[in-house]
C-alpha cells in the first residue's frame, strides 16, 4: 500500500473526535514510514507520524492545535481496505493520550 501524495478527508467518527468531514489529510510515505499534515474544521494545524506494519496496518501518533486553542495528541492504529475503485479506505481506532483519554473510532478515505 502507497500513501504518498495522497489526500484523504474523514467519512465518520465518534462523538469524542475532533476530525470532520471538513477536515483534510496530506499524507506522505518513504518506505515503512509514513506522515501527514491536516487541518480543517476544529483542527488549526495537526501532524501525524506513523509505521507500516508487517500485517498493512499503520500504527501511528498524532497531534493537533484546536480551535479553542487546546493542544490534543493521541495513538490510532488504522486498517486499511482497498475500495472497487482502487482508492483507499482506513479504519481507525484511536485513544486521546491527553484530556479524558477516551478512544474513538473513524474511517477516513482518499480523496479521488
Amino acid at each position: 500500500m502507497q500513501y504518498d501524495r495522497k489526500i484523504f478527508g474523514s467519512v465518520a467518527n465518534t462523538d469524542n473526535g475532533e476530525v470532520s468531514a471538513a477536515t483534510t489529510f496530506w499524507y506522505h510515505q518513504e518506505g515503512e514510514v509514513v506522515w501527514a499534515e491536516y487541518r480543517g474544521g476544529t483542527v488549526v494545524k495537526g501532524f501525524l507520524v506513523a509505521k507500516v506494519l508487517t500485517d498493512g496496518e499503520l500504527d501511528m501518533v498524532y497531534q493537533h492545535l484546536n480551535t479553542d486553542g487546546d493542544f490534543r495528541t493521541g495513538v490510532c492504529r488504522s486498517t486499511p481496505e482497498v475500495l472497487p475503485d482502487g482508492r483507499i479506505r482506513l479504519h481507525e481506532r484511536w485513544r486521546w493520550t491527553n484530556g479524558d483519554g477516551s478512544e474513538g473510532a473513524s474511517v477516513i478515505e482518499e480523496i479521488a
